[in-house]
């Protein structure tokens, strides 16, 4: 791999990092009634993204919608299969109960995620219109109402959940 490529996967790794820390700084700073501090957290925050997307397409990371819902389930997979298992394991053995708990969440909600990529590059056009919710406590993506609560994190009232 070029020099120029590992800087690109660099970069678009900082600046991914970047746009996901200014939106949580913005979250926090209207929190604190501090609303123009957090627009320009939220401002940063789309520079960042467009930063990234220039080096994601510059490293000709983008693909067909085929292509990309195969990237994203092998993706999710890696997590659900790999990732996450070792951090839970890392965590139960330093005793650190509040990240073992959260790396549990994030593990089960890749494994959905993983499966509604799959449903997606089977179904491609033919994919139902539904609408998907996102449980703010565990990122669990639920097709559809969602229910009373989580299925993953137990999140209850169903107020928990974002509409996309």
């Amino acid at each position: 791999m070029s020099k120029t490529m590992e800087n690109l996967k660099t970069a678009f790794a900082g600046e991914s990092q970047a746009n996901r820390k200014y939106l949580a700084f913005a979250k926090r700073a209207e929190e604190e009634g501090l609303t123009q501090v957090a627009k320009l957290f939220r401002a940063a925050a789309e520079a960042e993204t467009i930063h990234a997307h220039a080096h994601l397409r510059l490293m000709k990371g983008i693909g067909s919608t085929a292509e990309n819902l195969k990237e994203a389930v092998a993706g999710e997979t890696y997590e659900f299969k790999s990732m996450y298992p070792a951090m839970i394991e890392d965590a139960k053995a330093e005793g650190d109960k509040a990240a073992q708990r959260y790396f549990e969440f994030a593990n089960k909600a890749e494994e959905c995620h993983a499966e509604l990529y799959s449903k997606a590059a089977q179904m491609m056009a033919d994919l139902p219109a539904v609408d998907y919710y996102v449980c703010s406590v565990c990122g669990h993506i639920h097709e559809g109402e969602p229910t009373e609560k989580c299925p993953i994190c137990g999140a209850a009232p169903k107020a928990y959940f974002r509409a996309q």
